[in-house]
């Protein structure tokens, strides 16, 4: 496992962390000792980063991790969770209201919450889940995350940018007013490297990087049945229904003759793709069995995508919002 830094925390994470949010239930039904035999596994083979949230499962995923902590009894294991405003955001809506939206006592709440749920005295990387952008005028959050820092709560302050709009954070990484952001980027969510990347790397903020895998598209496995054999109701089922499914093959066919021979699959392409940009900190793809670590953890062996190669896959960039 290679590691990075984590931004100007003074911490190294691997650069393969763990994301949460399928060991929540909100992608299908799932088995919580399975889930905590895969985050051992995942510890043993080196990811130190797991990132999860209040919204995942109601607390679930966080109950999980939390148990998985407590069996574990190796090097540190830094946890990052999220608050979701108290009115979420319509994705149509360009300049939501921010100001009161993570107001002093639904943080605090959100804190204790999480604190009791992982099973911890504090939250290693305390995030907003859906940022806004006027959140770096409007700062009641901020001094609210200082004090909960300052009574060690919490030891970092991040943010989880809304869906498909990377240049929200832009302003706030100029600032450098906190340690990280999360934001989606993959093969065909291209548009963080153009303005946010240079503006994180000059402020040295954090960026985890999600959804490097398309919510399963760039596996490379799906068929035109494969939408069929999901539960109903899933994540993954909702995200993809209508024409949606049809689209993605369409464009990952495109994509899959672009790359060629050039590597074995599509995942270890996609995944070399978000860790050739030194401006990632830590990609957090979903891991949902011990395999599915070692699938991604064998990446992690310092080979990079070319330039050359990666200036190619501009081409295929494709910004959408199937989370709507």
């Amino acid at each position: 496992m290679k590691y990075r830094p984590f931004g100007r925390t003074g911490w190294n994470v691997s650069e393969i962390g763990f994301g949460g949010w399928q060991i929540g239930g909100a992608w299908g039904k799932v088995d919580d000792r399975a889930s905590v035999r895969t985050l051992l596994h995942a510890f043993e083979k080196g990811i130190n980063f797991v990132d999860t949230a209040q919204l995942y499962g109601e607390g679930h995923s966080e109950a999980v991790i939390g148990e998985a902590l407590k069996q574990w009894s190796g090097d540190k294991i830094y946890v990052a969770t999220k608050a979701q405003p108290t009115v979420w955001p319509s994705p149509d809506d360009a300049n939501p209201l921010f100001r009161g939206r993570f107001p002093e006592w639904h943080l605090r709440e959100n804190v204790e919450n999480s604190l009791r749920r992982l099973g911890v005295e504090q939250l290693d990387l305390f995030q907003l889940h859906c940022w806004g952008p006027t959140g770096h005028k409007e700062l009641d959050w901020l001094e609210t995350l200082n004090d909960l820092r300052a009574e060690g709560k919490i030891d970092q302050i991040g943010v989880s940018l809304r869906d498909n709009k990377p240049n929200e954070g832009v302003d706030l990484a100029r600032l450098g007013l906190v340690a990280s952001q999360q934001v989606i980027f993959n093969m065909f969510e291209q548009s963080p490297r153009e303005v946010l990347f240079p503006a994180a790397k000059a402020s040295d903020t954090a960026i985890i990087a999600r959804v490097p895998l398309d919510s399963g598209s760039l596996v490379g496995h799906w068929t035109p049945n494969s939408y069929g054999g999901w539960e109903v109701g899933s994540q993954q089922h909702q995200m993809f229904r209508g024409d949606r499914f049809a689209q993605t093959l369409e464009r990952l066919d495109k994509l899959k003759a672009e790359i060629g021979d050039a590597f074995p699959t599509l995942a270890e392409a996609a995944m070399r793709y978000v860790l050739s940009h030194d401006s990632v900190s830590v990609l957090i793809p979903g891991m949902k069995t011990p395999q599915e670590v070692d699938m991604n953890v064998a990446y992690s062996d310092g080979g990079h995508m070319s330039d050359a190669f990666i200036a190619r896959l501009v081409k295929h960039a494709w910004q959408r919002n199937f989370y709507q």
